[in-house]
């Protein structure tokens, strides 16, 4: 049986955390930050945890 292989989009985008929590960084971070509150940018600085819907798929797609 051959070697199941990895994702190549999700290892760039998804880490695994030591307790094994799929974890990604938040949307919205890019561009036209001039508008939006420092609150609000605060925010994007956290990674945010997968759901448990997802997070088994993506543990799938990064070989886990």
């Amino acid at each position: 049986m051959p070697k199941q292989k990895t994702h190549s989009g999700a290892k760039k985008t998804f880490k695994i955390s030591a307790t094994g929590k799929v974890v990604r960084r938040r949307a919205m971070r890019s561009h036209i930050l001039g508008k939006k509150t420092q609150k609000r940018k605060r925010g994007f600085r956290k990674p945010e945890v997968l759901g448990p819907s997802q997070a088994p798929v993506v543990k799938k797609m990064l070989g886990r």
